[in-house]
């Protein structure tokens, strides 16, 4: 009687050790039970992670982003949307690290053991140091960042060309507009992280392609308040022409110091220095923003297209009340597509496990989000193929809109 006494309490000591792992069961192509992280299979529920930027010195970025993750779970939550089987449903788990790498990889501690895969990573610092983690754990992370390093490595898929190529193409306009290279006095302010560093690498790449050198080479540090002495010095060397290679909480207080200054080059801003807040003069001086550009490889709010219908249909559903209409809802809902299509091709697979997520999200080839951008991308390879085209955009403030100023093209350093 003892004896079985012991049996049955090893019997159920074990069952309770088995339902303490991570994830939910599920069942593998051989029909056999296996636990998958983020995967409930008999409710057909997918739990995937955000890491956002909510606070912090990107949050004029980071809050919208996290709006258009939330958009895209209830368009598919409320069923009939196509964008997965019938009857699937997503959770998101979200968390707010602040653009802070070290709370960045505390939160990633927290919440991996329990999502498929990390649908926002917000921001080029706080997902870096997660690359070593995302590759022991076999999670893909779509990273908030253009940095050619995302590119590199097979866990963290950009979807746009990155800093580099927007920098490279961007002082191809400059030296065409300008009317040869003899006419330019380039210079950069850059934030001190890996973006800013990809922003000034393209620059100056592009720059002795052309028989270049930067006359000014500004830098300056997440949080910094003032640019009195980085926009005085780039008067002083004569800068014709400046990239910004900055976030928007730097972008707006550079560009007013400037202005108080009387200094007045040609700005051009990677595709993170711009919010469409600075459309509204109450924000920002609608003058300030005479010698503003852009380049990008991204779509801008209700740029005409089939996919740009859609999507703000969508918006006005589930979007409107939570924010004004802003570039950023719309650029993480594009990245949310992509996640949602390789998630559709793993459960249409009967792969639905992390391997078999990364497996499927690299079948996408020759894709464009439904139209969403011009340029087709494929992720069949690392490193990524993600394009190399990108035009020039000047904000149209009187109609809070864009105008292209030049279009889509890869950099003459590539061709």
């Amino acid at each position: 009687m003892i004896k079985l006494k012991r049996i049955t309490a090893l019997c159920l000591l074990i069952g309770l050790l088995a339902g303490c792992s991570s994830g939910d069961n599920a069942q593998n192509g051989s029909g056999t039970e296996k636990t998958v992280p983020g995967v409930d299979m008999a409710n057909k529920i997918v739990r995937i992670g955000t890491l956002n930027g909510e606070s912090g010195p990107a949050a004029v970025i980071g809050k919208p982003y996290a709006i258009g993750k939330r958009m895209l779970v209830k368009q598919i939550n409320a069923g009939g949307s196509g964008l997965l089987p019938e009857g699937w449903t997503i959770e998101l788990i979200e968390r707010d690290h602040g653009y802070n790498p070290q709370r960045s990889v505390q939160l990633f501690n927290e919440i991996r053991d329990d999502v498929l895969f990390i649908a926002t990573s917000f921001g080029t610092p706080p997902t870096l140091p997660l690359r070593p983690m995302l590759e022991r754990e076999k999670l893909v992370a779509f990273p908030v960042s253009l940095s050619s390093k995302m590119a590199e490595f097979a866990w963290t898929p950009p979807i746009a060309p990155s800093y580099v190529v927007e920098a490279q193409r961007a002082m191809d306009w400059v030296v065409e507009t300008a009317g040869g290279a003899n006419k330019v006095k380039a210079g950069i302010i850059y934030q001190q992280d890996d973006y800013g560093k990809d922003g000034y690498d393209g620059w100056k790449q592009a720059a002795a392609h052309h028989g270049l050198k930067l006359v000014a080479e500004e830098t300056y540090a997440p949080g910094q308040a003032d640019f009195t002495a980085a926009v005085n010095a780039l008067k002083k060397a004569g800068a014709t022409h400046v990239l910004l290679s900055t976030l928007p909480s730097a972008t707006g207080p550079i560009l007013g110091t400037s202005s108080q200054l009387d200094y007045n080059p040609i700005w051009i801003g990677n595709t993170p220095a711009w919010i469409d807040r600075f459309f509204d003069p109450a924000v920002i001086p609608s003058k300030v923003f005479e010698n503003y550009h852009m380049v990008s490889g991204l779509p801008y709010w209700g740029e005409p297209s089939k996919f740009m219908t859609g999507f703000l249909e969508i918006y006005e559903k589930y979007g409107r009340q939570q924010l004004a209409p802003d570039s950023y809802i719309l650029l993480s809902y594009i990245q949310g597509r992509v996640s949602i299509e390789a998630l559709r091709v793993a459960i249409t697979n009967n792969d639905l496990s992390r391997e078999g997520y990364l497996r499927a999200l690299q079948t996408l080839d020759d894709y464009n989000v439904d139209g969403a951008v011009t340029y087709s991308f494929s992720l069949k390879a690392v490193p990524y193929v993600v394009g190399v085209e990108t035009r020039i955009l000047k904000p149209d403030m009187e109609n809070s809109t864009w105008k292209v100023i030049a279009p889509f093209a890869p950099p003459s350093l590539l061709k």
